[in-house]
């Protein structure tokens, strides 16, 4: 089962928000079920699939953005607007991130950048460093 939808996830080389809900699929039902039988994905919203060094849309009903992270979590590759029925994949990837179409573009991600994995719980959200982020 996918953890729940308390992550946040922050590109720390750029100091932005990239995913507000992230849901964290580690295991290996939930990572094959991925998006399966969603019809959409929210602004904001996310799934990071670990380990995954690929992915595919097959059976999907909408386009997402893939971000290919190594196992520091450092962008390998940029998949925007994986359109469904398509595969991608990175050698050197260890995990994906996926977001809504878009989200790449908007959030100014780039090759190269650091993203982070917070636990909202665990975090005052109230506080300036995650306020500026997410502006």
């Amino acid at each position: 089962m996918a953890h729940s939808a308390h992550k946040l996830i922050v590109n720390v080389t750029r100091r932005t928000v990239i995913c507000d809900e992230a849901t964290i699929a580690d295991r290996v039902l939930s990572r094959v079920r991925g998006l399966l039988g969603r019809t959409e994905m929210r602004r904001g919203e996310g799934l990071l699939l670990s380990p995954a060094p690929s992915i595919h849309t097959a059976f999907m009903r909408f386009p997402i953005d893939a971000i290919f992270l190594n196992r520091e979590r450092q962008v390998v590759k940029l998949v925007p607007s994986m359109k469904p029925w398509r595969a991608a994949a990175a050698r050197e990837a260890h995990a994906v991130l996926e977001l809504e179409a878009g989200a790449i573009s908007r959030r100014g991600v780039r090759v190269g950048d650091t993203l982070q994995v917070l636990d909202l719980r665990a975090w005052d959200t109230r506080s300036p460093e995650v306020s500026r982020a997410r502006h």
